[in-house]
């Protein structure tokens, strides 16, 4: 597997689960529920030059955000790709829910139901950004580095 921090979807394991990350590549939390979407999008990001977490929605993501929390010490400035429109939990209420919990980093949404209504809630609940899909990837990188605190 490598020294790169490479977590599978929920319910399949992956050696790096159980030991340090050591990469010093920067990270994204990526939360995506539709599996195809997830794979291209993890694998763009991940020949960008970053570390990807995968998880299958918003509750997976709150998971994926203690694993990493309790793995990297550079945890503080990696940047969330989530999905508004997921099963349990969308990207909303996991903006508002870091949000209160004073998550630091920078959070893009990314939306096929793009209107200005969801717009300004993401805005008001505290996202960083908001892509409507469908979106070039490049577009989807130059936002992340745009927005990366490192």
């Amino acid at each position: 597997m490598g020294s790169a921090l490479a977590v599978e979807p929920a319910g399949e394991t992956n050696q790096a689960q159980d030991e340090p990350a050591v990469s010093k590549r920067p990270c994204v939390l990526l939360a995506e529920d539709d599996r195809e979407m997830r794979m291209l999008l993890a694998a763009a990001l991940r020949q960008a030059g970053y570390d990807v977490v995968e998880a299958l929605d918003g509750v997976d993501l709150l998971d994926c955000i203690a694993w990493v929390v309790e793995r990297r010490s550079d945890w503080s400035e990696a940047v969330l790709v989530t999905d508004v429109r997921m099963p349990a939990m969308g990207g909303l209420e996991v903006v508002a829910r870091l949000r209160s919990m004073s998550w630091p980093g920078p959070i893009i949404l990314i939306t096929a139901f793009g209107d200005e209504a969801t717009h300004d809630l993401a805005r008001r609940l505290g996202a960083t950004r908001v892509l409507d899909k469908p979106f070039d990837l490049d577009v989807l990188c130059d936002a992340i580095r745009e927005v990366s605190p490192s």
